[in-house]
């Protein structure tokens, strides 16, 4: 198919999804279309503002000020931009949004492409936010079973340098795959949510095991969702640079996809798998996975309950706690 982006201005796109779910493999396989760049995990665009003033679909005329809390915030600088880059997508941009894209028109350039987009796995938690800002970009969002994904998380979150995702929480000191039910529930949910808000036509939902399963298919899908030409590079994104005998993580290694990496059923125990399904599997089963319900023993009801006390306690359902990364 020839290229049919209807997107006027860069970002084009926006993957995003509950972190741990595979997002840098689909980002992986988008930067490396011949047409498309996309950045990893810059967080700038809903951080260096006030996201209060997004509300609502505002648009912010655009400030010196705003143009410095761009360049000072931490992440920023993995979008490759120097100052005087930054400052010259500045001068003819009225507005927040306008500067935006003007930034991801010169990161795209400096790849040697024309359309561009962003993987920030947290803002799947604000697409009608962004799809205010950016009306005609669009989102796919990555689904993966939250059964996997704890696995993963409970690998990733506490580390030594800092806490990561539901380990920021409190109640992840007293039980953490119990606060990773509730942290990947929420965040799908508030995804689902934002993409009816945003329209259907805007959000491609792909699942994990689609993407690893069967990769050319996956991204033939994410091609005509986008309107690009499909291109085999997409699913060739480890050629020289994979390292499968190399130690680390798969996505350190750059291993091509891989199924089987995460198995819960194998993985985790019969207890804790009965905690994750009391704790959110009606979003699993929305989301397109079986909850395997079960009567739950004493142990895991006490579990469930003190989680749901907790969360209700706190707000942590309803409020923002839970957009942590």
């Amino acid at each position: 198919m020839t290229t049919t982006v209807t997107a006027t201005r860069n970002p084009i796109v926006f993957a995003v999804g509950c972190a741990r779910s595979g997002t840098t493999l689909l980002q992986r396989m988008l930067d490396n279309h011949p047409e498309l760049a996309v950045a990893n995990d810059t967080h700038f665009i809903l951080s260096a503002i006030d996201k209060a003033t997004l509300q609502g679909g505002n648009d912010p005329i655009l400030t010196t000020q705003i143009v410095d809390d761009t360049l000072s915030y931490y992440r920023f600088s993995r979008l490759g931009l120097n100052e005087a880059q930054v400052r010259a997508a500045a001068e003819n941009a009225p507005t927040y949004s306008a500067f935006v894209s003007n930034l991801y028109d010169v990161f795209g350039s400096m790849h040697g492409k024309p359309f561009a987009g962003e993987k920030t796995p947290s803002y799947c938690a604000s697409i009608p936010i962004l799809s205010g800002l950016f009306p005609d970009a669009k989102f796919i969002h990555l689904v993966r079973d939250g059964r996997d994904v704890a696995l993963s998380v409970l690998e990733w979150a506490d580390r030594r340098d800092r806490k990561r995702g539901p380990a920021k929480l409190e109640f992840w000191e007293q039980d953490p795959l119990a606060t990773t039910a509730l942290w990947w529930s929420w965040t799908v949910r508030r995804a689902m949510e934002g993409a009816g808000l945003a329209g259907r036509d805007l959000v491609l939902t792909l699942h994990h095991r689609e993407l690893v399963d069967d990769p050319e298919g996956s991204m033939r899908r994410v091609c005509d969702f986008l309107g690009l030409r499909y291109s085999e590079s997409m699913v060739r994104y480890y050629e020289g640079k994979e390292n499968p005998g190399g130690r680390g993580s798969a996505k350190r290694r750059w291993l091509r996809p891989t199924p089987g990496l995460r198995d819960w059923r194998t993985q985790m125990s019969r207890e804790d798998i009965e905690v994750f399904c009391g704790l959110a599997g009606d979003v699993l089963e929305e989301a397109g996975y079986d909850p395997e319900r079960s009567e739950a023993g004493e142990s895991v009801s006490r579990r469930i309950e003190a989680a749901r006390a907790w969360s209700l306690n706190n707000g942590a359902l309803s409020g923002t706690s839970f957009q942590t990364v």
